[in-house]
């Protein structure tokens, strides 16, 4: 015989019941949030890219993947034997590190970043690298093929970086851009840092392409603005390209010009004559 079951018993029931669904429902969740782990297996040190090309004067960027598939926490240390004068760099979300805290079944992404010595001669290179820990060594052997260098400077034919003008001038300033590298040079342009009101054209303002050890000749149109205060000025030429930069720094010297001079001197001859005049005609009185 079927009895009935007193109200009490049945709201107590139905709590137990929601709360057994509410802390089911939240550990799924956090069991979707929480990181991916493997555990088991061999732990791994591997890259997206293992071969990259790049001049002397451009890093060398790898993006690699660290597993620790141990079933403990594992440090890993980094190592590895670079050529000499060459620099190396982990980072780890954005951060530099020389090892790696891992828990167990993990997996950490590591941003590798090296940079060639300038005199490195064009070839390929291998770097190995190592993750050390107390119970493993990973390795990773990378490749990165140097191409030659960059290189670009500005200067003038006989390295002199002084001119002299005077106030209201046009000057030309013969300028020259050489290749320094052993790589070409694309789309070179010009550009300029005057003291306000000066002008400049360049002639050629852009050069296409300049080849390794060559030089380029090129005339900077200076103008120099009527009624500049004679004095020295800073004035700043640049050349510049994708790959990189040279600037040449100039004194600027100004200087009256000769007529002005010489109508400031008869300005105060006329100014002494009138007073002269002056002090004959009424110094008496």
């Amino acid at each position: 015989m079927l009895t009935k079951l007193p109200l009490n018993y049945l709201c107590k029931g139905f709590r137990s019941l929601s709360f057994f669904f509410l802390f089911f429902t939240t550990q799924q969740v956090l069991y979707a949030q929480s990181p991916a782990v493997s555990i088991g297996g061999k732990s791994s040190f591997t890259a997206k890219l293992i071969n990259i090309e790049a001049a002397t004067n451009e890093p060398f960027r790898y993006n690699t993947s660290l597993h620790n598939a141990s079933a403990k926490q594992m440090i890993f240390e980094f190592k590895t034997n670079l050529p000499i004068g060459w620099i190396i760099s982990y980072k780890v979300d954005g951060n530099q590190v020389t090892s790696l805290n891992m828990d167990a079944g993990t997996t950490r992404e590591v941003s590798i970043e090296i940079n060639a010595s300038t005199s490195a001669a064009p070839g390929k290179y291998k770097i190995p690298l190592k993750a050390i820990s107390n119970a493993d060594t990973l390795s990773l052997n990378l490749e990165a093929v140097v191409k030659g260098s960059y290189g670009i400077t500005l200067t003038t034919p006989t390295g002199r970086l002084s001119e002299e003008l005077t106030s209201g001038s046009h000057k030309e300033i013969n300028l020259e851009i050489k290749n320094s590298g052993t790589l070409p040079l694309a789309d070179i342009e010009l550009s300029s840092q005057l003291p306000t009101g000066w002008e400049v054209s360049f002639e050629p303002s852009k050069i296409k392409q300049l080849e390794p050890g060559k030089s380029v000749s090129v005339i900077a149109n200076l103008k120099v603005p009527d009624k500049t205060i004679a004095g020295d000025y800073a004035a700043t030429f640049t050349a510049t390209n994708s790959n990189g930069n040279a600037q040449a720094a100039f004194r600027m010297v100004v200087t009256t010009s000769l007529l002005s001079g010489w109508i400031g001197i008869l300005v105060i001859l006329l100014a002494v004559s009138l007073v002269y005049y002056l002090i004959r005609k009424y110094g008496r009185r």
